[in-house]
């Protein structure tokens, strides 16, 4: 569902120089499966699934996502994934049911299945107790799962997610997990960017591993541990991070 190919993105910096966001990102993910990318701040992880959202248009390299090009078809994937930023962006005087509704209209949703579809996202990501709650008046943890249920309303078949925990309890997370998973469960393609490498340890299916806008490896957990020769996901990272730091040096 999601095919990256040695994607680049670069910037042009105040002084005339050029910043290199992401220089060769590599990577795939499949129907029901959840895709972890992890890297240190800067390594380029919001910049890729940005460009992959249309946010961004890369500079380099091909990405086809749910078998439309990213350059050529924007519009087409724009109707096929579901994009949480980082920034939240929620309308303070909307309700969350109010919000959901008239995002699910854009996507041309009417009638009782749009009616069903809300219903169904509330309870996924437990926001029925608040659903008709002016926004302004929500949690942190409350607006972000409002945020996610606002990216999957139209049900998409891709879900990219930056950060989708960021911020919030662990009790809150652990609630955005199980719908994350539930989601994959029901055959969604889910790439998502996360700091936690618990999180990733414990939900995702693959990971890759960025670092200065090069994806460094990626595979399931057992794989990066036999390619860096360490025991388990957190040594593997260190690894690969710290290679990458070494050469740049």
């Amino acid at each position: 569902m999601i095919e990256v190919e040695h994607l680049a993105k670069s910037y042009e910096d105040p002084d005339g120089g050029l910043v290199n966001a992401v220089v060769d990102a590599t990577l795939s993910c499949s129907a029901g499966e959840i895709y972890g990318l992890l890297g240190p701040n800067g390594a380029g992880k919001t910049t890729t699934l940005r460009c992959l959202a249309t946010t961004l248009t890369p500079t380099g390299g091909r990405a086809r996502i749910a078998g439309h090009d990213l350059v050529t078809e924007p519009e087409a994937v724009r109707q096929n994934i579901g994009f949480l930023s980082a920034s939240i962006g929620l309308y303070n005087r909307l309700t969350p049911r109010e919000t959901l509704t008239f995002f699910a209209q854009l996507y041309g949703m009417t009638g009782p299945i749009l009616e069903t579809r809300i219903d169904h996202v509330l309870q996924l990501f437990d926001i029925t107790s608040y659903a008709d709650r002016p926004n302004d008046r929500l949690s942190t943890g409350m607006k972000q799962r409002v945020g996610l249920a606002r990216a999957v309303v139209h049900d998409p078949p891709v879900l990219i997610l930056d950060e989708p925990t960021s911020g919030l309890d662990p009790i809150v997370s652990r609630t955005v997990e199980r719908a994350v998973q539930s989601l994959a469960a029901d055959g969604k393609c889910v790439l998502l960017s996360t700091h936690l490498l618990d999180q990733a340890d414990a939900i995702c299916s693959r990971i890759g591993v960025i670092g200065r806008g090069r994806v460094l490896a990626e595979g399931t957990v057992a794989q990066l541990c036999a390619q860096t020769h360490t025991k388990n996901l957190r040594g593997a990272f260190f690894a690969l991070v710290g290679e990458e730091e070494h050469a740049a040096a």
